[in-house]
């Protein structure tokens, strides 16, 4: 073998140990798996959910992130490696070691789909396993779903402040690889429908878009050269960038007179690009331009770090922009860094029988939900009214009257009748098997459309959005009414 066929081996060995994920924890799993195998314990079924707590004042947010998850799962193993490094650390014996050897996950996951729209407090994702399996998988399960649901409700925010198409920009301005390629999948499903970014067109199927940057036009001699260059190569895809110099006095006049020569010869040109300055004048002035010499099929495309602000005061000053590329503000999720979602136990197995499980805070969004839940949204005429959480055993009969109340303050109820509902959460795995048939990332996003159509503009807006309603099962509050009372007394 040669000297170019050993190392290329060596670099597919090692690339298949870095994406081996099962060390994609907190050690302190790791410390109370050997723990609950220590005492006994390791084996007794527990059960846990993800959920996230309203973070940054989020009133609503889009799942994402299940698919990476669903691998996470479908993967999850100690090697060689991993075990060697374990026993490198001094703070595990063989006991540990030879347990892990045959560790795979045999429990069960249901979740709501990817698309879903979700409210706080409700669960994303609910894990039953024996009790090291449910606890090793914490920390990966929320690092999938925290952050692409953050990216993915960023980007239905951004989509909600304008009727205009958006584009995902962010690649450059992602902390890390990671963050970007997974970051324009979960903006895709949130409502950006195009990338730059191709290694994510080429993995997840998004449609690419782009032009020319600044350094294209300045390339050359002048900017008409520039631009008469580019449509050269690219007749049937010319957008051209305008703000190198002068936005108004040359940039969309050289732009005109290529389009003039692309229309000449037969081409449809797409249009232009601004990426500085007022953008609400100047798009409005190019409109002006461009219909007056034609081209009112032209589109207006805006970047310039947008964000859910600049997209309100543009659309109030009437900007003519017919798509805005997104990237830094979006792939960060600027002003919310986290969606906050935790993990925690809300039942375990004791005597054969899972007995439901609550945390106890001096704040009360800190205060779980106990018990095996389920969601269940109530609609009328199609659109969605109220959430209800609700223990998994609960059955809702839609053809007599139903009462809701604020988990707080009970005075708050709402009766509804002819109403329907629909259960939010499926089955993902079964004593470890797959289950699910995932979608494709299109039926994702078309999901996610008519997800977010179900809901009224009030509850989507991003200032002063109306509070949807999501309360618990008069059973559910029941019992932990009574989980809480009998903290108190303890």
């Amino acid at each position: 073998m040669e000297n170019k066929d050993i190392a290329q081996n060596t670099y597919l060995t090692e690339r298949v140990k870095t994406n081996n994920l099962t060390l994609l924890t907190d050690l302190y799993q790791l410390t109370m798996m050997n723990g609950y195998l220590k005492c006994g314990l390791w084996k007794k079924r527990a059960v846990f959910d993800v959920f996230y707590r309203g973070a940054g004042g989020y009133s609503y947010a889009i799942a994402a992130g299940l698919e990476q998850a669903i691998d996470y799962i479908l993967n999850l193993h100690f090697d060689k490696s991993d075990i060697e490094y374990l026993r490198s650390l001094g703070i595990f014996d063989e006991e540990f070691f030879r347990a892990l050897e045959g560790f795979r996950f045999t429990g069960d996951i249901k979740a709501v789909p990817e698309g879903t729209m979700i409210f706080p407090g409700e669960p994303i994702v609910t894990v039953s396993a024996p009790l090291w399996e449910a606890q090793l998988v914490e920390t990966a399960l929320l690092t999938f779903i925290n952050h692409q649901t953050l990216i993915a409700t960023k980007a239905a925010r951004l989509r909600e402040c304008t009727k205009n198409k958006i584009s995902e920009f962010g690649l450059r301005r992602a902390q890390g690889a990671d963050a970007g390629i997974y970051g324009a999948r979960a903006a895709y499903i949130g409502g950006c429908r195009t990338t730059s970014n191709v290694v994510a067109g080429k993995l997840f199927g998004i449609p690419v878009t782009g032009t020319h940057s600044h350094s294209w036009v300045m390339s050359f001699d002048s900017e008409l050269e520039a631009f008469e260059k580019y449509a050269e190569i690219y007749p049937d895809n010319c957008l051209l960038l305008v703000d190198t110099y002068n936005t108004l006095k040359s940039g969309v006049p050289n732009a005109i007179k290529v389009f003039d020569k692309l229309k000449a010869a037969g081409h449809k040109p797409i249009g232009i690009r601004l990426d500085s300055g007022d953008l609400a004048y100047l798009s409005r002035e190019a409109r002006k331009m461009l219909d007056a010499a034609g081209h009112d099929d032209c589109l207006i495309f805006a970047t310039n770090d947008l964000d859910e602000d600049i997209l309100l005061s543009l659309h109030a000053q009437e900007a003519k922009i017919d798509v805005y590329g997104i990237g830094t503000k979006l792939i960060t999720s600027y002003k919310n860094a986290s969606l906050g979602g935790v993990y925690k136990m809300c039942a375990m197995e004791e005597n054969g029988v899972l007995v439901p499980k609550i945390k106890v805070s001096n704040s009360h969004e800190k205060t779980t939900n106990p018990g095996v839940k389920k969601i269940v949204r109530i609609f009328k005429r199609g659109m969605a009214q109220a959430d209800l959480i609700c223990l998994e055993d609960e059955t809702i009969d839609p053809s007599k009257p139903l009462t809701i109340f604020h988990p707080e303050l009970t005075y708050k109820r709402m009766t509804f009748v002819d109403f329907e509902t629909k259960e939010l959460m499926t089955p993902i795995f079964k004593d470890g098997k797959l289950v699910y048939d995932l979608p494709t990332l299109k039926q994702i996003a078309e999901y996610e459309d008519q997800c977010v159509a179900q809901f009224f503009p009030e509850y989507r807006r991003v200032v002063n959005a109306q509070d949807y309603k999501v309360d618990l099962s008069k059973k559910l509050w029941t019992l932990k009414q009574q989980l809480l009372d009998r903290s108190a007394g303890e």
